[in-house]
């Protein structure tokens, strides 16, 4: 298949890369009649054109369209035109099925509609089209549950039928923007400012969740994405031009936007505004810086002299700016802090509340406690004793006799008695006589006969 006549980049796409010419040639045929005749390939048609039309979509190669939608006419005829193959016949079936499962929705309806995709209405459509066997469908669309007089409408167009051209949102598409979205400001700190945004902060935080090399959200994808995040997912609270991140479980919170959150607003808006002119000043000035050295290079050194003036100007300026972004800093930090002391006052204040309804119960008054501690001992008491018949009983039913002693333990203990006893007489013998030591006089030992010397003997003096 030669891709002349076509985008090299709608053949780089998943479906149309995995897609040989014979089968292109099948998909791109009027398929309309095959919703009865046979209604299995019929329906893996129409799931082969929602993947690729997704594709299309977030790819982005329809330039004037939405990247979380398309727009159907015969500009998208023509870009999906395929040399040997030609244009998609088969688009204004395949739209107009999309359409009756409710998995596109036309700009309009899908902006203004205060119902949610969601809607009980029309899942059941939906969720037929994917779970129920094709050939049962076919015997559904018989019977009149689904087709023209069903819960689904006849899908065939005529070529000249035009009824489905227009802008569209696809849903899948929606959904997953907003599972990204919702991921990423997870990740927030959680302050009051982190919560806040205005169509064009949002734009610009959320900005890669459809592209990652992607610096601003459209205005068409933006408002998509906050009114599917608003209407659907119940993400966000938007009044006019503020866009407020809620908690949708939080059922007793009030999700409003006050005039502390405008407040709070306007000062982030006001420091990324300041940001934005420090960046460029700076950028300026290193432009001016630039422009005067290649100047004074070139020997033009007036022209170097006016380049280093404006840059002087910026570098006034951008004091200026640096004190006057400080000092926002410093108040939107300050409104924060007293915003969010605010918040830990109300939790304060209904943990209290909380806490004195709990120790008001009944069953937490002193006799009430006492009365029931008694009562758990004497379960356990009663527990005891039962786990000790129990125990005996068991015993006997086993043939243990429970008054039967160990003869070789009682032997031990009897010879350690023995030997205690021996003693302790031992103990009293000392005493007794230490005893009567003390009470008997006591007698001098005789001294020692001094022998004569004899004369002929000489003493030895020392």
């Amino acid at each position: 298949m030669s891709t002349n006549a076509t985008s090299p980049a709608l053949l780089a796409l998943p479906p149309y890369a995995s897609t040989g010419p014979s089968r292109l040639q099948a998909l791109y045929s009027d398929i309309s009649r095959q919703k009865h005749s046979n209604p299995a390939s019929y329906h893996a048609n129409i799931e082969w054109w929602r993947s690729a039309l997704e594709a299309i979509a977030r790819s982005g190669i329809q330039q004037h369209g939405s990247k979380l939608g398309l727009t159907a006419g015969p500009s998208l005829l023509d870009l999906l035109r395929v040399s040997g193959v030609g244009k998609p016949l088969a688009l204004p079936a395949v739209v107009t099925e999309l359409r009756s499962q409710k998995l596109l929705f036309t700009r309009e309806d899908f902006m203004n509609s205060k119902e949610s995709v969601y809607a009980p209405g029309w899942l059941p459509g939906r969720i037929a089209a994917y779970v129920v066997g094709k050939p049962l469908w076919w015997a559904l669309e018989q019977l009149g549950v689904v087709g023209e007089e069903g819960l689904i409408p006849n899908t065939r167009v005529s070529e000249k039928d035009t009824t489905w051209w227009g802008d569209y949102v696809m849903i899948s598409l929606a959904e997953s923007a907003a599972n990204a979205v919702l991921a990423k400001q997870s990740l927030k700190a959680g302050g009051p400012s982190d919560v806040l945004y205005s169509l064009e902060s949002f734009k610009r935080e959320f900005s890669t969740v459809l592209s990652p090399d992607s610096l601003l959200l459209s205005d068409s994808d933006a408002k998509i994405l906050v009114r599917f995040l608003e209407r659907d997912r119940r993400a966000v609270i938007v009044d006019k031009d503020v866009i407020k991140f809620s908690d949708a479980d939080n059922v007793n919170g009030v999700r409003e936007i006050t005039a502390v959150d405008r407040g709070i607003l306007e000062l982030k808006d006001a420091v990324q505004h300041l940001h934005d002119q420090v960046t460029e000043f700076q950028r300026k000035i290193d432009q001016y810086t630039q422009k005067a050295s290649t100047a004074l290079q070139q020997k033009h050194k007036p022209v170097a002299l006016t380049f280093l003036r404006f840059r002087k100007q910026f570098e006034d300026l951008l004091r200026k700016r640096l004190g006057s972004l400080e000092t926002l800093e410093a108040t939107l930090i300050s409104v924060e802090t007293a915003a969010g002391d605010v918040e830990i006052m109300k939790s304060y204040e209904s943990s209290t509340a909380t806490l004195k309804s709990i120790l008001a119960h009944p069953s937490l008054r002193k006799d009430a406690i006492d009365k029931t501690m008694d009562a758990l001992a004497e379960a356990n008491a009663d527990a005891k004793d039962i786990e000790d018949t129990i125990r005996i009983g068991g015993d006997i039913a086993m043939g243990i006799d429970a008054t039967a002693f160990d003869e070789t333990e009682l032997e031990e203990e009897l010879q350690k008695l023995a030997q205690e006893a021996e003693d302790e007489a031992a103990d009293n013998a000392r005493v007794r006589l230490a005893q009567e030591s003390l009470r008997s006089p006591q007698r001098l030992p005789s001294p020692a006969p001094v022998e004569p010397v004899a004369e002929h003997q000489s003493v030895l003096l020392p």
